[in-house]
């Protein structure tokens, strides 16, 4: 275990800068830079009377090192990173990109757990019941529950709901937190006004990943009941549960745990608009805004971190598969 583990470790590295340097290519592609934005907006709100001229944006360059090589801008980068911890400086909003992802990263990894834990917790069950209950009233219900929830819009439920806790619950909604509670320190108050205002966008998020994975589960378990291992166990007189847990799930839910590692960056690649419409304060819409404003290390930064999360998330599903499936040998 321990030389699969750091096999797996030492690959995700090298896939790590190789991601990071694609990443790097990938933010330069648009045209212009941080200095062309900040002369246009400058421009746009008449702070800047009128352009500057070809040696003051020199100037500007230099001061923000974008007149260097690009691989010199990506090497300086990744080594204060590696070395430093210092994802840059955010140009556009004056502050160190840090103490801008700090809080928001906190929130939408709460948000991202919340919402896989409802995921599994509704998805595994309701799978198992619509496989063993074929063509069942109960089975019709969930697929067209399922359907609906793949076909309505996020930010549409999102909506439904707000209207709903507020109307008939009397709920705060919008935000992570009421009011009252946004700059207090943490406190048991606290915490469990966060996980009340986790429930509209937990479900909003969490609706097409379960209803989606409530049909693979089925029919993977509708592929593996039929199988004649799963015949001969009933033949045997073993108990209907038992047959159903012992291989036939474990097998079955093999889809769900290989994708944990895409679970975080579908959930903030999703989330952008329903974080919008919910005022959440996670990473989604501050990529956005970076990638609107051209601020080129702030979007990166958010990106690499992204890209680093989805190899963690590979790596643990992987190591899960060893333990759920017996089929799969660590040695393969």
């Amino acid at each position: 275990m321990l030389q699969y583990i750091v096999k797996r470790t030492i690959l995700a590295l090298f896939t790590m800068i190789l991601v990071s340097f694609l990443v790097f290519m990938v933010i330069q592609l648009p045209e212009g830079d941080y200095v062309d934005a900040y002369i246009r907006d400058q421009l746009e709100h008449q702070i800047m009377l009128e352009p500057p001229t070809e040696y003051e944006e020199f100037l500007l360059r230099e001061q923000f090192g974008l007149n260097r090589p690009i691989l010199v801008q990506y090497g300086t980068w990744i080594y204060k990173i590696a070395v430093y911890g210092d994802f840059g400086h955010s140009y556009r909003k004056q502050k160190p990109i840090k103490e801008l992802i700090e809080e928001r990263l906190f929130f939408t990894m709460v948000l991202s757990a919340a919402t896989s834990i409802f995921i599994f917790l509704f998805t595994i069950p309701v799978g198992i019941y619509s496989a063993v209950r074929q063509h069942s009233v109960g089975d019709y219900v969930f697929t067209f529950l399922g359907f609906t929830g793949l076909a309505v819009p996020d930010f549409l439920l999102g909506l439904v709901l707000m209207y709903l806790f507020l109307s008939y619950f009397k709920m705060s909604v919008g935000g992570l937190f009421s009011g009252h509670y946004i700059d207090q320190p943490w406190s048991y108050g606290r915490v469990i006004d966060l996980l009340q205002h986790l429930i509209i966008p937990m479900v909003v998020l969490g609706t097409a990943g379960m209803a989606g994975g409530i049909r693979i589960l089925r029919n993977n378990l509708l592929d593996e009941l039929q199988k004649p291992y799963v015949v001969t166990a009933r033949s045997k007189g073993t108990k209907h549960w038992r047959v159903v847990a012992k291989y036939p799930f474990r097998i079955s839910v093999n889809p769900m745990i290989s994708g944990i590692g895409g679970i975080l960056p579908g959930l903030i690649g999703s989330s952008v608009i329903v974080s919008i419409v919910l005022s959440l304060p996670t990473l989604g819409p501050l990529l956005l805004e970076a990638l609107m404003m051209e601020d080129m290390f702030l979007a990166g930064t958010i990106i690499l971190l992204l890209s680093a999360l989805t190899v963690v998330g590979v790596l643990i599903s992987d190591l899960m598969l060893v333990f759920v499936d017996p089929r799969i040998k660590m040695t393969g």
